[in-house]
């Protein structure tokens, strides 16, 4: 690529005819003549700043990946001027205060070390590269497809969303992290990165059902299982999602109607399944049953008798939400998901884990809504003052900032006593902190929407463009307070927990 020309300012200010408009932004200079009919905003706005210096204008109407992907308009820059704005690159961390977790801007934390750190820029520059293909398929509402998953699994990425465990042993993560290295605290930064690509729609069909469902083959499945589906799901070739509720069961888990009977080799299923996340596109479905003495797990392939119908909600069809219906459907007994009659053990099992998850993607997004209020209500101009020259705006950025930081401490917590706890010790001691915490960061959510559609106003409520990631919190947050429990049903649960260990002798 030939060198960019300079020129002067005096010079940019001679091209103004609608066939030569050239126009400054920061210290580039952009020729428009081929473009400015191309323009979705029509030809005024750029005819107004023929010539001049179109930066505040600009960043007022555009993101600015816009310049970005209309690079090649670019001709040259100012002589002799510094760039005022920076261009942010692949991988950056953001400088915006708050617009990162404490320990990566540089405060003192006892609990990131330098694995955390490389893992992190690692993620960080893959989730950046895939972030217009991911934006792009989550906005038309696509299956997302194998090449993608496939991209995710190279990388290793899709068995790092399972978390810690035996699975990751023989792996190396991004940024050279081993998987026997791998805690809690990459697996919380694995959520928080994918959850920056404003795509819940999309994470939760490529990430989110295979996550909640594959722990039931790793940790209650034959070996023979294992063996033939692992590296299937952890690659991305195939796809798995969870099937437990029903039209008519959501939380209430032991009152599912779908129906397991045995037969000679294995039983006949019959029933329905709804809401199921990635069930459009699933491969496999880890389902719970009624058995003739109690709940059982069996891992049901797609087949004969297995159909999925698509369900609308409010985030993209890219997430794959499905309405499953098991028709008749034989499944053999080596798909048998830990001990028969025992399945509540298997549902329960992994519960801890899908909540942390959710509370991590939770604050990572509440975190973006902040950066993003923080720099429109920098740029933004309103009675000739920038929107943070307001008290109230800086009111409803504080409760936004202190909202998302005390969730995000607490999850730290959280994530260092999982490092530190057995399976058994986590569940005896941490349901009911995390169920609290899942209902707090769910309600910190629902108040920094709230605020942050205030602050953007009507571009909140507009897909495309400068409020778009507001747009999809505003749109999709209440997701995370139903699935993996209601925040209802979460504030009893840690209520019920810290009483079991309500001290009888305790009195005013």
């Amino acid at each position: 690529m030939a060198p960019l020309k300079t020129f002067s300012r005096d010079e940019v200010a001679r091209h103004t005819a609608e066939d030569d408009i050239w126009i400054i932004i920061d210290t580039d200079v952009y020729d428009m003549s081929n473009f400015i009919d191309l323009h979705p905003g029509g030809v005024f706005p750029i005819l107004e700043f023929a010539g001049k210096d179109a930066t505040d204008a600009f960043y007022g109407m555009h993101r600015q990946e816009v310049l970005v992907k209309y690079n090649r308009y670019k001709i040259g820059t100012i002589a002799g001027e510094t760039p005022q704005i920076k261009i942010r690159q692949s991988g950056d961390l953001s400088t915006v205060p708050y617009a990162e977790m404490s320990a990566f801007l540089g405060y003192k934390s006892p609990y990131y070390n330098d694995s955390h750190f490389r893992y992190q820029k690692a993620v960080r520059t893959i989730c950046d590269d895939l972030k217009a293909e991911a934006q792009e398929c989550d906005g038309a509402g696509d299956r997302p497809s194998d090449e993608f998953a496939k991209k995710l699994g190279k990388h290793n990425l899709l068995a790092a969303h399972i978390g810690p465990g035996p699975w990751l042993h023989s792996l190396t993560l991004p940024g050279g992290v081993s998987g026997k290295e791998y805690d809690y605290f990459h697996d919380m930064i694995t959520h928080q990165e994918f959850a920056r690509w404003g795509t819940p729609g999309l994470v939760a069909g490529l990430t989110g059902g295979m996550t909640i469902s594959l722990p039931t083959i790793l940790n209650f499945g034959k070996p023979a299982l294992k063996e033939k589906l692992v590296p299937l799901l952890l690659s991305g070739e195939k796809r798995m999602s969870l099937a437990i509720t029903e039209p008519y069961v959501g939380s209430d888990v032991a009152s599912i109607k779908t129906v397991a009977k045995k037969t000679e080799g294995g039983y006949i299923v019959n029933g329905v399944k709804k809401w199921i996340t990635t069930g459009r596109f699933a491969h496999y479905f880890a389902t719970a049953v009624r058995t003739e003495k109690g709940i059982s797990m069996l891992l049901i392939e797609r087949g004969e008798g297995v159909e999925t119908k698509a369900i609308k909600t409010s985030y993209s069809p890219s997430a794959g939400t499905a309405y499953v219906t098991f028709e008749n459907v034989f499944v053999p007994e080596g798909n048998l998901l830990g001990v028969e009659h025992q399945g509540f053990r298997v549902v329960l099992s992994d519960f801890n884990h899908e909540r942390f998850m959710l509370i991590a993607q939770s604050v990572a997004t509440a975190r973006n809504a902040v950066e993003e209020c923080m720099k429109w209500a920098n740029q933004r101009k309103v009675f000739g003052k920038r929107l943070i020259d307001q008290p109230v705006i800086r009111n409803k950025l504080a409760k936004m900032i202190a909202g998302v930081e005390s969730c995000q401490t607490w999850t730290e917590h959280i994530a260092y006593q999982m490092c530190h706890m057995n399976y058994a010790e986590q569940a005896d001691k941490l349901a009911g902190p995390i169920a609290l915490l899942k209902f707090q960061a769910t309600r910190m959510m629902h108040d920094v929407s709230d605020d942050a559609c205030q602050i953007f106003g009507g571009r909140a409520l507009t897909k495309t463009g400068m409020g778009k990631y507001i747009e999809d919190l505003q749109r999709t947050y209440k997701f995370n307070a139903i699935l993996g429990g209601s925040e209802e049903i979460m504030a009893d649960l840690g209520v019920r927990q810290a009483m079991k260990k309500f001290p009888a002798d305790a009195r005013l």
